[in-house]
Parts: C-alpha cells; structure tokens; sequence
C-alpha cells in the first residue's frame, strides 16, 4: 500500500493485508474525507468471489453520493476503482444494500465522510441488521458510537426493521451531528466492575430458542444480577437467532454475539458465546477485537489534527491490521503498537 509516483492519486492494492472489503471502506472513507483520489487495484482478488459485491458496491456509490465523487469502475465484479472525491456535504440520503448485506458496514464507510461535512444528515440503509460477518446494529448503538462522541461527532442510530442473514429487509436509520474538528481519546484502563445483560432474539422462530439461550447462560455464568430479555421480532421478513452479551463498565461497553445455526442447539450456541465473554474478562483489557478496528478511524483523524489518542485490547484481528496500514497511508500521523500480553495502540501527530 504506497502512494503511486504521481502523488496526486493514491494506489491501493486490494488483495494486501484482510484482502476483503475492510481495504474497501477504509479507503473510501479516507478518501472522502481528506480529498485524496484513489485507484483500487486487484480488488478482493483472493476470495471466492473476488470483486466488487453488493454490499462494496453500495458502500462506493453511497461515498460517492455524500462526497461528490466521480467513480469508474463501480460495477458488480468489478476488480478496479476510481474514486476522486468533490466537496463533502450533509443532507438526507437513501441507501439499499440489498439482500442481507451489512447496514453496519455501509455507515462505518460513510460516517468519517459525514461526522467531516459541514451539515447535519439523516441516513437510512436497508439490507441486513443481523448476519454473522459483520456487527449488529446493537454494536453501533451500544459500543462504537459513545466512543465516537468522546472524539466529537454525535450520531445516533435507530433500529426501525430488523433483518436478518439470508432473507435481509432491515433498515437502520442514522443521524449525524458534525463537528469542526476532532477530539483524541484514550482506553486504558479497565474497570474491575462491570454489569452485564443478555438478550436473545428470534425471528419467525420458536421463542423457546431464545428462552433456552438465556437459561443455559443463567446457569453457566455467576452473573446473580444480570438482566435478561428475550424479544420476538415484531413483523419479521425471514428466519434469525441471535443471543448478545453485553459487558457494560464506566467508561467502555462491549457486546459479544453469536448466531443461531440449523443444526446447532441452542444451548451450544449460548455455551460458546459465554466462553468467548469469559476470554475477554480474562485478558482485563478494556477493549474487544471487533472495537479496536471501529476506534481506528477517529483515532487516526484526531491525530491528523493534532491529539493523541491510545486503547488497549488483546490481540489485533486481520482486519484491525490492515486498517492501520491503510491509514498511515492517508494520514500524516504515526502509529505505534505496542505487543506484551496485552496490545496498545498509540496514535500521534507526525513529527515534522
């Protein structure tokens, strides 16, 4: 990932790093909001269907629209992008993913753009709100963005329809607040005390399955004060089951999800879930491995502007990885990352 000799337009090799579409959003998102054009080349080149899907299309053409980009090569299986960005604005905006692609990772790829405009906007997406490559609503509501807020951007998101993987049919709807300029942060430390819920839910299922989730955890766990809720989707489009854990302390809430298989008993899926609830209370870390990738983005801007941001979590993912590298491509900053048993990441100003 090397910025390309004419230094007017960036170069991004899509099959470096994850491979897949976390290259994607993260530099449209950058893109957007720094006013770099981009050439993606050799986009998801080592998946099974490599290219440009559905949900990457959606992602493209929805940065596009809220940044004023010109765009080539945005066409299903496409392999290559160009994507030169205009003038960022806010507004009222409509996107459809289609299928049971993810509504989360659509607006992970527009909120820098738009938390970065000079508007307020309203952003409804439809597609899928619960499938298992991605995180669920419930993660942006609960986890991201109060986190966002602390480096200034205020967004709230509302679940209107849920929709789960294969049949999709959700819609969320953002709202966004700008702000001028960006705050740094930190997550460190990690409260001893905590209170945690579970919740269960089932789509055009039996709601025993959900009961049987939220017993098996009752029973496993010793969490005497832990609520639970199991809730029936109202009006449901297709077949779902998803049982969450949320980890709650003063200054971090984390969400842990599994989802129901054909095949696989409820109670497994309860029992595995909890397990990996258990392996992250174990390392004492503040953050999990799926919001250390999401805190990225507005650590790296904040940086960008001057501040210092930092959190520590366990092991980074594939994807947290190849997101760092993206944005030491974008952003005059330096990053260090910082591996004993724990891992903390320290976002800086580029010294000069």
């Amino acid at each position: 990932m090397t910025p390309s000799p004419t230094q007017s337009r960036i170069t991004i090799d899509g099959a470096q790093g994850e491979g897949g579409g976390q290259i994607i959003r993260s530099s449209l998102a950058l893109s957007a909001v720094t006013g770099t054009p981009i050439r993606l080349e050799n986009i998801r080149a080592g998946r099974k269907q490599p290219g440009l899907l559905r949900q990457h299309l959606t992602a493209v053409r929805a940065a596009a629209e809220v940044s004023g980009a010109a765009v080539s090569g945005d066409q299903l299986r496409s392999s290559v992008l160009e994507f030169t960005p205009g003038t960022l604005r806010g507004g009222d905006f409509r996107f459809a993913v289609g299928t049971a692609g993810s509504t989360s990772l659509v607006a992970q790829t527009l909120l820098p753009a738009l938390a970065s405009a000079g508007e307020p906007s309203t952003v409804t997406l439809t597609g899928g709100t619960h499938n298992p490559w991605a995180p669920p609503t419930d993660f942006l509501q609960r986890c991201f963005l109060p986190q966002l807020a602390k480096a200034g951007p205020r967004v709230d998101v509302s679940l209107t329809r849920h929709g789960f993987y294969p049949a999709g049919g959700g819609e969320i709807r953002l709202q966004v607040q700008p702000q001028a300029s960006w705050s740094g942060f930190e997550l460190l430390d990690c409260e001893p005390t905590f209170t945690s819920k579970v919740t269960a839910i089932v789509s055009k299922l039996p709601r025993g399955i959900a009961e049987r989730q939220c017993d098996t955890i009752r029973r496993k766990s010793n969490w005497e004060n832990a609520r639970y809720e199991v809730m029936e989707v109202d009006e449901p489009i297709g077949p779902g089951n998803v049982v969450m854990i949320e980890i709650e302390r003063a200054s971090v809430t984390e969400l842990f999800i599994a989802h129901g298989k054909v095949g696989v008993k409820a109670e497994r899926v309860a029992r595995s879930l909890l397990k990996q609830v258990r392996a992250h209370l174990g390392r004492r870390v503040p953050v999990g491995e799926y919001l250390a990738d999401q805190l990225m983005m507005p650590m790296g801007l904040a940086a960008a502007q001057g501040h210092t941001s930092a959190f520590r979590s366990g092991p980074l993912s594939m994807h947290s990885q190849t997101h760092l590298a993206v944005l030491k491509v974008f952003l005059p900053i330096e990053i260090d990352v910082q591996e004993d048993n724990d891992v903390i990441v320290r976002f800086r100003p580029q010294v000069a």
